[in-house]
């Protein structure tokens, strides 16, 4: 039970030192980039299965390829004089819409027309549905002062949350619409855009800061007001509170760190009704009849360029080709659905990771079968996987695959190493204790055998010689009876310690039973092995063996000496020849090499 706990500890240390030391902003950038593409591959899966439908009341009138062309025929120059969107207001408005909503900014009178400017703002004057954009950046002001807007324009937001920080949207410089229109009306929302590392577009802020102050999306001027007429929401004063959630009454809209609001995506291009302009110009202009029109009544309509030769494309989850326009009504959606996604922060992906490698560590301990435990954790994976995908399909959390599942995957790569590492170091130990003999550590019997039978097959096949020795402590049964068995077990593991200082690593020392012993010498003649014996027999009987009991003795030994393939074919006769030998030193006096 204490080898398992500290198994589990030292997996989880292991893994946790492995995430927390990649120090490197460019492999933390990474991660994320990988984080967000599992985004995206959610996102599409979404779209393709159409679980979030587009709002049906939201429209887009689109200054498309068409459009472009058929302005370019008509009117000969691009942008259109402002008189003609003034006309197509006009027209729009009478048919009641919710809301029109232009996409374009309307910066610097033409001086070739100051006239269409002034038609464009009475416009603005004349209704109170009618919204348009500006854009923060940060040009240099030695290129253009950074204007004054007035505080009608802002928002207060009190910020509760120590994770938001709108400070990451804080611009220096502003693009400035006609004055008129600023004059005639408080809705103008900004334009800005909030893209990821790898450049594409996932979330958009609700406000952006200038100058200290917070103004608000285009989309939020305008779903604002469109929440105040159906009674959801009636102040411009914002909470956002400490989990990090704007409060607008009873909704509440996830903010990420730079106070941005992550998007639900309902398709690609052209999800939302397209009309072309060129359809409403063809009326304006006697081309066409109004019959052929749909109708606005009740919609929200923007107003904006979808042709890419105009240069206002992103790349979003969902496509790479995504019109801006498309991306505002995106973000009024989401805001009237009470549809953004909300991300669940750092600690629970830690959360999460860990239950993982736990449940990781459980199928590794338990299962004796590397392809099984791997099938399972898979699987655990796998379910892991497909349950983000559900949470963010039914209840829009953002749960983070990438973070969790690589603390899962290195724990599973651990537990697998420690394992086998494990049962490397078991099988080693069964394998010692199976071939070694447990009083002197020599190699045993049974090993000797095996090993005998090996360097004869060795020999035949390479045509090389090996020779052994078999040796016998004299007079040992009168040691034994004399000084007790303790003893006698003290000397064999004293002359087996002599033996194997007194030999070659190549060659091997074996207990070949009793007080015999026996030692294989690899690619050995026979003139060698009987130097190596005497040698032995010499250091033998010049040792002094200690006694449990503290006394000091000697002993001699005898040996005998056979070599492959002088003395014998096979691992039997070499045996019969060195125990001959052996009996034939003892015959002449013992403490000597039998010849």
């Amino acid at each position: 039970m204490i080898k398992k706990i500290i198994y589990i500890i030292w997996l989880f240390l292991f893994c946790l030192c492995i995430i927390l030391g990649i120090k490197s902003a460019d492999i933390r950038n990474f991660f994320t980039m990988m984080e967000d593409k599992t985004f995206d591959i959610r996102q599409s899966l979404m779209v393709r299965e159409k679980v979030k439908l587009p709002n049906e009341n939201i429209a887009i009138v689109a200054i498309d390829d068409a459009t472009y062309e058929y302005i370019l025929n008509n009117y000969g120059e691009w942008p259109l004089p402002r008189n003609v969107f003034a006309d197509v207001t006009n027209f729009i408005e009478k048919q009641s819409p919710q809301s029109v909503i232009f996409d374009l900014m309307f910066v610097r009178s033409f001086k070739t027309n100051p006239n269409a400017d002034k038609e464009l703002i009475e416009v603005f004057g004349k209704y109170n549905n009618l919204y348009t954009s500006m854009n923060l950046d940060n040009q240099d002001r030695q290129l253009r002062e950074p204007p004054i807007l007035p505080d009608k324009l802002k928002v207060k937001v009190i910020n509760r949350s120590p994770l938001v920080d709108f400070g990451e949207q804080a611009y220096t410089n502003c693009r400035k619409i006609l004055d008129g229109i600023i004059a005639k009306t408080a809705n103008i929302g900004m334009t800005n855009v909030s893209r990821s590392n790898d450049g594409v577009l996932r979330k958009v802020p609700p406000f952006v800061m200038y100058k200290g102050d917070l103004y608000p999306q285009l989309g939020m001027v305008a779903g604002l007001d469109y929440l105040k007429s159906t009674g959801e929401f009636s102040d411009r004063n914002f909470i956002v509170d400490t989990a990090s959630n704007l409060r607008m009454n009873d909704r509440k809209i996830f903010l990420d760190s730079d106070g941005s609001a992550i998007l639900n995506w309902y398709g690609g291009n052209e999800t939302y009704e397209y009309i072309p302009l060129y359809k409403i110009l063809k009326v304006l202009n006697g081309e066409a009849p109004k019959a052929d029109l749909l109708n606005f009544k009740g919609k929200i309509v923007y107003i904006g360029t979808t042709a890419a030769s105009l240069f206002d494309i992103k790349t979003v989850p969902v496509s790479k080709n995504y019109p801006g326009v498309e991306l505002q009504a995106t973000f009024i959606n989401n805001l009237i659905d009470n549809n953004f996604i909300r991300r669940l922060d750092s600690s629970f992906s830690v959360q999460t990771g860990v239950l993982l490698a736990l449940i990781t560590i459980l199928i590794v301990m338990n299962e004796t079968s590397a392809f099984v435990g791997a099938l399972a954790s898979c699987s655990v994976y796998i379910i892991y996987i497909i349950l983000t995908y559900n949470v963010m399909k039914y209840f829009n959390i953002w749960l983070d695959i990438v973070y969790p599942l690589l603390l899962a995957i290195l724990t599973f790569i651990a537990a697998y190493m420690i394992k086998y590492i494990l049962k490397s170091r078991d099988f080693d130990k069964q394998y010692i204790l199976a071939t070694t003999d447990g009083l002197t550590e020599l190699y045993n019997h049974r090993y000797f055998q095996e090993h005998m039978r090996q360097m004869v097959e060795h020999s035949r096949r390479y045509e090389t010689n090996f020779s052994m020795i078999i040796l016998d402590i004299d007079f040992f049964k009168k040691f034994n009876d004399t000084y007790g068995h303790q003893s006698g077990d003290a000397v064999l593991k004293q002359v087996a310690q002599t033996l194997k200082k007194n030999i070659r690593s190549a060659d091997i020392a074996c207990r070949y039973g009793g007080e015999e012993m026996s030692i294989i010498l690899a690619n050995t003649n026979y003139e060698t092995a009987l130097i190596t014996a005497e040698k032995i027999c010499e250091r033998i009987s010049d040792k002094n063996f200690k006694l449990p009991n503290g006394k000091i003795t000697s002993v001699t030994i005898s040996l005998g000496v056979s070599t492959y393939p002088q003395d014998g074919l096979t691992a039997e006769e070499l045996i019969e020849v060195a125990d001959k030998r052996l009996y034939h030193a003892k015959a002449n006096g013992r403490n000597q090499v039998g010849k």
